[in-house]
């Protein structure tokens, strides 16, 4: 069984299929005024979203339309100095280390050979960045593509240590730009001694363990105070995140810069969890409907176990009317898999173990789990891993095949879903994260962006700009880039506009606007292997 799951629904792809504009018309007229501001020298501390980051990778358009950048450019109507931003060297998005690709070139929007538009790594040019030709600074764009908040601060010394790259001990994006290889972040960033200066950090210590369906450790769970154990997968405990976002406003303020921070956003919010559905299994496909009725045999046998044994909740049964869910592994349920072995063998013989190892913490999925990305090109395909080792073991071709089928016949993998118990240990330190934020913005008379809550309305309807709107829907909706996580030009342009809003607000500076509508979103190219 073969099966591909389309969930693109690429609509006038004339309006969001573009590069990002640079040089946009400032409609705004008066006089412009920093307030109890000094814009003199601007300093944008942060990650992938500060350096401009997008569709997986990192390259010139998009470092041109950060939201540190645009507000850059506002802030020089009011007494703003130069804005540095350490250039990748083209817009391919990769990156080399002693002439080797260690860094992916970035996604555009393709169309395979049966028209279907998806995402695509673009092979048209080859990255010409290396790693290796560090970059004569200071740099007032600081964003780190990565960083981890404690990946900021003193302790993280070495972060730009080119030494480290290939053991994943330093950063490569900030090894081309460390003033040393025992440079940190922030003595970098204070060493300029800024005057004003934007925050945002937070976002990776959580959202590599949910890009990565919880496969990495809670370390509030585990009460791990020492970021020097972290996996790049693990959420960062409370305390420590605090601890070093404490530390990096305590510098970042001590010679009396005035800043804004920002606060990070639910998961829900961004297309890379909302994109697939946890049901995308229509009965009217061909390569799945005809075969729905054989799958429900098979699964008979093994719900009837599911009942003996006590948990009728695990029962897999797929429709022939509606859209069915995928089956998916769920590491909080009870492994059942040696009780489940002898229940089977009876009706299964030798197939009975490798039934039970499949199902034993199986169930299919449910509106509250989060199908990620990147499960858009498993499901419903052969596991040919899993397809060798039956046939291997003694099944037929056609029989191993049956077993080997990703979301249906072998449950997804934990990488491909965040179940319910997941999101909630997300959540949680989202919550902390964001407390210790507005609580330090409040101590410190600094301005404070609830991004956080743009972002819900971006997801949940969409917010207008100038006539249009903005979504988070995948590839269509204006606001994300196609790796599903970060923001694009339109959506920096946006954040840069609220930004000021705050600053406004705080400080009493009055600044112009952009216009959102006159950036672009995602970039169309056909060259792509």
């Amino acid at each position: 069984m073969k099966h591909t799951i389309k969930y693109l629904a690429i609509l006038a792809l004339g309006l969001v299929a573009c590069e990002p504009e640079f040089d946009n018309p400032i409609s705004d007229e008066g006089t412009y005024d920093s307030g109890s501001a000094d814009f003199s020298n601007y300093v944008a501390l942060g990650n992938s979203i500060t350096a401009g980051y997008g569709g997986g990778g990192l390259y010139i358009t998009g470092q041109e339309n950060s939201y540190a950048n645009i507000l850059s450019q506002q802030f020089a109507l009011a007494g703003g100095g130069e804005f540095t931003t350490p250039f990748v060297s083209d817009n391919t998005g990769g990156a080399l280390l002693g002439g080797t690709q260690i860094l992916e070139n970035r996604l555009v929007l393709a169309f395979d050979e049966d028209g279907n538009p998806g995402p695509a790594r673009y092979t048209g040019a080859s990255p010409t960045t290396e790693i290796g030709n560090i970059l004569a600074g200071p740099f007032n764009n600081m964003g780190v593509p990565g960083a981890k908040s404690f990946h900021l601060t003193a302790a993280a010394a070495g972060y730009g240590n080119i030494a480290g790259v290939a053991s994943g001990l330093s950063n490569p994006y900030f090894v081309r730009i460390a003033s040393s290889p025992t440079a940190s972040v922030i003595e970098d960033a204070v060493s300029q001694n800024p005057t004003f200066f934007s925050l945002w950090i937070g976002n990776n210590d959580i959202l590599g363990y949910a890009t990565s369906g919880g496969i990495g450790v809670d370390q509030n769970e585990a009460g791990n105070f020492d970021p020097t154990t972290y996996g790049g997968n693990d959420i960062t405990n409370n305390l420590v995140f605090a601890g070093a976002y404490e530390e990096l406003v305590t510098k970042l303020t001590a010679n009396g810069a005035k800043g804004v921070l920002l606060n990070l956003a639910s998961v829900t919010s961004l297309p890379f969890f909302t994109t697939v559905p946890y049901d995308p299994l229509s009965p009217l496909d061909p390569n799945f409907g005809p075969q729905i009725s054989t799958l429900n045999e098979v699964y008979a046998g093994l719900n009837q176990a599911f009942a003996f044994i006590g948990v009728p909740e695990r029962s897999i049964v797929f429709s022939e009317t509606a859209a069915s869910a995928v089956v998916i592994k769920d590491e909080s349920l009870t492994d059942i898999t040696a009780t489940l072995t002898t229940v089977l063998t009876p009706s299964f013989g030798p197939l009975a173990p490798i039934l039970a190892a499949q199902f034993g913490q199986a169930r299919q999925a449910t509106a509250e789990d989060l199908l990620v990305l990147p499960s858009s090109s498993v499901i419903g395909q052969l596991n040919t891993d899993r397809f060798a080792e039956l046939v291997g073991f003694g099944l037929s071709q056609e029989m191993a095949g049956q077993f080997s089928v990703e979301g249906v016949s072998l449950p997804l993998a934990d990488q491909y879903v965040l179940i319910p118990s997941e999101q909630a240990a997300i959540e949680s330190a989202r919550a902390s994260y964001n407390a210790t934020i507005q609580s330090l913005a409040a101590a410190n008379g600094l301005a404070f962006y609830d991004s956080a809550s743009d972002l819900e309305q971006v997801a949940n309807g969409g917010i207008e700009i100038n006539g249009g709107i903005i979504t988070s829907t995948f590839a269509t909706g204006g606001a994300f880039t196609l790796d599903g996580v970060h923001p694009s030009p339109r959506a920096h342009a946006f954040t840069a506009n609220q930004l000021l809003d705050a600053i406004q607000t705080t400080y009493g500076a009055k600044l112009p606007r952009v216009d959102p509508s006159d950036y672009g979103t995602i970039t169309l190219s056909n060259e792509v292997n």
